[in-house]
């Protein structure tokens, strides 16, 4: 009787190891001590002790792990454009004396390529075509494409600009050279996925007024691999002989 006694009591006592001995014993007799190790009120079954027991109160509190992975993220998106932003200055500086590629040897042009590449890494619109930033007019400051850069002519005779507009919801694109021939061409666009559309020309204009109706040929592909609010594209493309990359900055 007296144990089961004891154990209720040891229920209800706080958490720690309880030692019973006998008051009519001296301590240094030779009374064995033993140790009930107690439960706290959640554990324990008794029935009068789970009704006598206030319900218990929680209160959720994020661990370590949690806050490194919310506290993550921000940091992380921050980083990303801190990245961008300095890659794409380092490809502008690279890009400025070049002419818009005229002028680029191919150690040049494999300088720009590393860069590109590192920018595409970090690109914030990763389905460009879904994006309406791609909207607007765009111009050409490099690209790899001997035939738009028109190197064959004696440099008085280039276009000094080059234009792109592209109009996403219609799915309709122009180019336009400046001076001193002012030829532009029209072309409709079909999307094969996200950043990529097939290109197929309709009409050119000579000198922005004659009309001419575009061969079967002038067709090809686009892809749009690096967009934001200000640069794009690092667009591949093989359309005609005007096969290689193309960045332009958006129009103001």
């Amino acid at each position: 009787m007296a144990t089961s006694s004891t154990m209720a009591l040891s229920s209800l006592l706080p958490p720690q190891t309880l030692h019973i001995t006998s008051s009519n014993h001296p301590p240094n007799s030779s009374l064995k001590v033993f140790s009930f190790p107690t439960r706290s009120p959640q554990q324990n079954c008794h029935p009068k002790s789970i009704l006598s027991t206030s319900p218990p109160s929680f209160t959720w509190v994020p661990s370590q792990k949690w806050r490194t992975c919310i506290s993550f993220f921000p940091a992380f998106l921050k980083n990303k454009a801190k990245d961008a932003k300095a890659i794409k200055e380092e490809l502008l500086e690279a890009i400025a004396p070049l002419d818009r590629g005229a002028e680029a040897t191919p150690e040049d042009q494999q300088s720009i390529d590393q860069i590109t590449r590192k920018l595409e890494a970090v690109s914030p619109i990763k389905e460009p075509l879904k994006s309406d930033l791609l909207n607007g007019k765009w111009e050409l400051i490099y690209t790899t494409s001997q035939s738009i850069l028109q190197t064959e002519r004696p440099k008085i005779l280039r276009s000094k600009t080059n234009y792109q507009a592209i109009n996403v919801d219609t799915l309709r694109a122009q180019n336009m050279e400046s001076c001193p021939f002012f030829n532009q061409v029209t072309a409709d666009l079909t999307p094969l996925n996200a950043r990529k559309v097939a290109v197929k020309f309709d009409y050119f204009k000579i000198a922005g007024l004659i009309p001419v109706k575009a061969p079967g040929r002038a067709k090809g592909e686009l892809e749009i691999t690096y967009l934001d609010e200000e640069l794009r594209n690092l667009q591949q493309f093989r359309i005609l002989s005007a096969n290689g990359t193309d960045i332009r900055l958006r129009h103001t």
